[in-house]
């Protein structure tokens, strides 16, 4: 039976008001703030100079709420029912859509500015709110594809602001002073908060569970907060690349303008076409990484992200070098036929396409492994962070690169994407388990065909107990491909060992052991380890033979896994791998005629109910897996 699809979210109605009203909110943030542009540039009460700066001034504006006001919303939303602050927040934005309308009325500078920073204030209360209430919403299998249709959806949402936005505000009437009156925008503004605030109403309750008491200095909330995001390595270095993501992001299309007329020969219609497949790209790769993640929290598919942004990044650079000279600026149409334009557009259209799928599972892993009790300022901590590095590339080196070395857009651009391997590199290194994944997922989805049953035996959390047949070296990576939770494997020392695949195996926490004969030390030690792995709540898998099967035949199921049950009678889950006895993994033939790849041939991994810890008896079990793997080795 075929897995349902993402999109599915989207008639279930603990998901759609929330996506609703997301979708609302960044379409009416950029609406507004894309005609404001076009409002500054044709008003009679601006002089040149003054409309660069009131520009700058609006770009900036929606940004400081985020420092200001996340650690106060983080708070807020974590001491607080969630959905109830939603609509309150909604019901902020539809006053804000009133002072909108009058601003635009009147016109005055200082007034939309006023209008806009309130607009930013809006965002920040509600971006702690839309992430923290998803994984209350939504099944921990739904949550990947839940956070690719909310990062999908409000990239749509931005594109359609952004292009609605500036016509808009040009189709206004003038009166006796000469200023043009956008009703159009006025309406289209006020139309989408009073429907934003109807889909909020639809939200379902997501109870707190917060239990200390708040507090409201912002200043030492805000240092609260980063120390809540440091706690977890993985949640940080995912906090990090989230940041590292809009950073990239924004200095690349922060470019659009000045490299679409100086160095691409292109009008307004090449910098709306670069704009719009851009933002369409990310939202296409963001939905395609929960598709590819099925229904669980692949962060193997960042890397693979990571790659891809800079291979494409670094070839936007020497694609633009080879543009021919123009005496004109081309249409949109005539950027079209040349092959070299082409190129470039690939290249922005694959960074962009990319960078979604190294988005999703960043954010989708911070939800997933912040308690509840703090997840909102754990995000709230994000949205700073988020701001600052913002800061820190668009509004500092980029201006320095560009006016103070004038090094040129083509250099930033290339800057940009070899940093990006730096960066991605360093949250790798800090947390393997990225790379672990990456290997995993290669090994799963291009290498092997793996099929699975019994998956949902696997609890979703709290100890339980693996006992699986031991077929070849990648036993640990075929279990871990099929199954999304993190797991602890006992294997025996001497393949823990392997050369490569120890760092692997130690990124994933593996527990090595050896026979009590041979080193005491570490079989004492591991017996230990799998004690706190159980008492932790982690999932743990043995491997009851204790080695390699020498011959395909599944081997005496060893004493070890009672001494594991007699301290922990924890569920233990019967297991069986099934196919790879025959590979080059495998204790098959001899030296050169060992085995063979078996690439692309299929695998099976077979799961059945739990046995209760002090029910289990070892004969059983061994002939149990032994039923379940069948004559398939």
């Amino acid at each position: 039976m075929s897995k349902p699809s993402l999109f599915n979210l989207l008639s279930q109605k603990r998901f759609l008001p929330l996506f609703g009203t997301q979708f609302l909110g960044a379409f009416n943030d950029n609406l507004f703030k894309a005609g404001l542009f076009v409002i500054f540039a044709s008003s009679p009460l601006l002089v040149d100079n003054q409309i660069h700066t009131f520009n700058n001034l609006a770009t900036v504006l929606l940004s400081i709420p985020f420092l200001l006001f996340s650690p106060t919303a983080g708070t807020l939303a974590d001491h607080f029912e969630k959905s109830t602050l939603i609509r309150y927040v909604k019901v902020g934005e539809l006053i804000i859509a009133g002072l909108i309308v009058w601003a635009l009325v009147t016109q005055q500078p200082w007034l939309l500015l006023t209008v806009v920073f309130l607009l930013g204030a809006q965002s920040a209360f509600f971006g702690p709110l839309k992430f923290s209430v998803l994984p209350q919403h939504l099944k921990k299998i739904e949550l990947t594809g839940g956070n690719a249709l909310i990062a999908g959806g409000t990239l749509v949402a931005i594109l359609l602001g952004l292009v609605l936005g500036p016509l808009l505000a040009e189709s206004g009437s003038s009166d006796s002073t000469n200023v043009n009156t956008p009703w159009a925008l006025a309406a289209f503004v006020t139309v989408a908060a009073v429907t934003g605030l109807i889909f909020a109403w639809f939200v379902p309750k997501a109870p707190s569970v917060y239990e200390g008491t708040p507090k409201w200095n912002p200043l030492s909330e805000a240092m609260s907060v980063f120390r809540l995001a440091t706690e977890k390595k993985a949640v940080f270095q995912s906090i990090l690349g989230v940041s590292w993501f809009w950073a990239l992001g924004a200095v690349y299309t922060a470019q659009f303008v000045k490299l679409s007329t100086d160095h691409l020969y292109g009008d307004s219609g090449v910098f709306s076409l670069l704009l719009a497949t851009t933002t369409l790209a990310i939202a296409a790769g963001s939905v395609t990484c929960g598709q590819l993640s099925r229904r669980r929290i692949e962060i193997g598919l960042v890397p693979i992200g990571a790659i891809f942004v800079s291979i494409f990044g670094i070839d936007l650079y020497y694609a633009i070098q080879s543009i021919p000279i123009q005496n004109e600026l081309r249409n949109a149409g005539e950027f079209l036929t040349s092959v070299s334009s082409l190129r470039v557009l690939i290249d922005i259209v694959l960074i962009g396409f990319f960078l979604g799928i190294y988005l999703v599972p960043l954010q989708t892993t911070i939800q997933a492994r912040t308690p509840i009790d703090r997840r909102a300022r754990v995000i709230a901590a994000n949205n700073m962070l988020n701001a600052i590095m913002l800061a820190i590339f668009v509004g500092g080196i980029s201006i320095f690169w560009l006016t103070v070395l004038n090094w040129g857009i083509p250099s930033l651009l290339l800057f940009m994407a070899v940093l990006n391997i730096f960066v991605s590199l360093y949250i790798f290194v800090q947390v393997p388990e990225f790379t672990l994944r990456f290997v995993v997922w290669i090994l799963s989805n291009t290498l092997y065909r793996i099929r699975h049953t019994g998956l949902h035996f696997v609890p979703e959390r709290g100890a339980a107990l693996i006992a699986c047949n031991h077929v070849s070296y990648i036993d640990a990576l075929v279990l871990m491909g099929a199954i999304g939770r993190p797991i602890r494997f006992v294997m025996a020392k001497t393949v823990f060992k392997i050369p490569i695949l120890n760092y692997l195996f130690r990124a994933a926490k593996t527990i090595p052991i050896a026979p009590k004969s041979e080193d005491p030390k570490t079989y004492h030690q591991a017996f230990d380890d799998i004690r706190a792995a159980l008492d932790s709540g982690d999932l743990v898998c043995i491997f009851p033979e204790g080695r390699l099967t020498p011959d395909g035949d599944i081997g005496e199921f060893k004493p070890g896994t009672l001494k594991i049950l007699t301290n922990n009678p924890i569920p233990v889950i019967p297991a069986a791998l099934c196919g790879l006895w025959g590979s080059k993994f495998t204790h098959h033939g001899k030296g050169l005629w060992r085995g063979r790849l078996k690439l692309w041939s299929t695998l099976e991994v077979k799961l059945e109910a739990p046995i209760e810890g002090s029910k289990v008896e070892l004969p059983k079990l061994r002939e149990q897996v032994l039923a379940m793997r069948g004559t398939s080795l």
